[in-house]
């Protein structure tokens, strides 16, 4: 207001630090927001506040995915005095009631596949299934290599661990049988991705 004094609201406003629009506010009314009168309430008496934990409630409680629009034709069978102009009121009612005291809802992260974007590649250990050669158990992995999108599988068998050259090898392999390469490879957490090799030669 000092500045006011002395420079028009635009450049009072600006060295003040705040916008012109909040400058002409002040201009027209100097009160300050605490001493103001308190916002007026509800000019029109609630038309659902007797129906809406009795009835309404009730209902959501019974049958969470009950649609507002079908509580609303309920409400009007029930009650044929009700203003038709209440229902987007019994709409943002519903909605705040759900968001307070519905269950939690599971959350789905959907995922979007694009054709030729993505390969996957990943080991099975294959002991549990009892594979033996002459009597004796092989213990070897299946590496397993899948295109999402279309569903291209390949599959090779693995004698020794998880290494690189068994990823190498499978995926070669892989690519090979698919006749082209996708835009981006993934795998899961491999152990031997995570190792440091020591430096033994400089």
């Amino acid at each position: 207001m000092k500045l006011r004094q002395d420079h028009p609201v635009e450049t009072a406003a600006a060295k003040a630090g705040m916008s012109r629009a909040a400058g002409y506010r002040i201009s027209r009314d100097p009160t300050l927001p605490s001493q103001k009168a308190a916002a007026r309430g509800r000019r029109r008496p609630d038309p659902l506040e007797d129906i809406f934990d009795a009835e309404v409630v009730p209902l959501l409680q019974a049958a969470p995915g009950l649609r507002p629009v079908a509580i609303f034709g309920e409400m009007l069978r029930r009650h044929p005095d009700l203003p038709h102009g209440i229902r987007r009121t019994l709409e943002r009612r519903i909605r705040a009631w759900r968001a307070e005291h519905a269950e939690e809802q599971e959350v789905m992260f959907r995922q979007v596949h694009e054709p030729g974007r993505a390969g996957l590649s990943d080991f099975t250990d294959m002991g549990a299934c009892g594979v033996t050669v002459e009597g004796q158990p092989l213990e070897h992995l299946l590496y397993h290599f899948r295109m999402p999108w279309s569903g291209f599988e390949h599959a090779h068998v693995i004698l020794g661990g998880e290494s690189f050259v068994a990823l190498a090898e499978g995926l070669q392999n892989a690519l090979w049988s698919l006749g082209r390469a996708p835009s981006q490879h993934r795998s899961d957490s491999l152990s031997f991705a995570g190792r440091k090799v020591p430096r033994t030669f400089r």
